[in-house]
């Protein structure tokens, strides 16, 4: 995990982060309107929403700019990202609180919704679980989790190379994107959309359904029992 986290203290990675994240993410700014239409069918018009790795601030931009009611708390364990988020929510500052750490930094809620995106990816199984539960603990019952991150099904070596070449644009090199996928799948933790799904379960969340796959990626919506 260690060693994930420290890409994002690197100035240069940092300062690219927006662009290179929109580039890389298929549907990237369609992602962050589905996470909000799917948590605002269950959340009251003035929600209390919990961003898990709100590193960037992309998500906390869209959701507040969507939901002008809604209040929001930020967690992330890069204070480098944090400086980038407090830029993204610089408009909606008084409704943004962004705490430095992980998710057992934020308040104990209870929150009316939850998002988690980009983030378990760089996780190893055991931290997934537990962050799911910590997240889990800080929800009402019936609120509403959204999270999104690399799960590829099948040849992950293949799928991760695949979004590999998406994001290097118009002329992807096959050879380069190939060789980078492979690093990846061997480097990140990564997970079957099936345990996936085991691991929302296991935290105690129901309902379980996914509602985005792009390449490598998917992305479910769960609600807390």
């Amino acid at each position: 995990m260690q060693d994930h986290r420290s890409h994002f203290t690197d100035p240069a990675a940092v300062a690219c982060y927006a662009t290179d994240t929109s580039r890389k993410v298929p549907g990237l700014a369609d992602l962050h309107r589905m996470a909000m239409l799917l948590l605002a069918e269950a959340a009251p018009p003035a929600a209390q929403v919990l961003v898990v790795g709100a590193g960037g601030g992309l998500e906390l931009k869209a959701m507040a700019t969507a939901q002008p009611d809604w209040r929001f708390t930020g967690v992330d364990p890069s204070p480098a990202m944090l400086d980038l988020a407090r830029q993204a929510v610089a408009p909606f500052a008084d409704r943004v609180q962004l705490v430095a750490g992980i998710v057992d930094q934020a308040s104990a809620g209870p929150f009316d919704g939850a998002t988690c995106l980009l983030t378990l990816h760089f996780l190893e199984r055991s931290e997934r679980l537990r962050t799911l539960q910590e997240i889990h603990r800080r929800l009402r019952p019936g609120a509403r989790l959204v999270v999104a991150h690399h799960s590829p099904g099948g040849d992950a070596e293949r799928w991760m190379a695949r979004s590999v070449a998406f994001g290097a644009g118009a002329n992807p090199d096959p050879s380069s994107a190939t060789a980078t996928g492979k690093l990846m799948a061997q480097r990140l933790p990564l997970v079957s959309p099936s345990e996936e799904e085991g691991l929302l379960r296991a935290a105690g969340f129901a309902d379980v359904e996914m509602f985005y796959a792009a390449f490598s990626f998917r992305g479910w919506v769960a609600v807390a029992g």
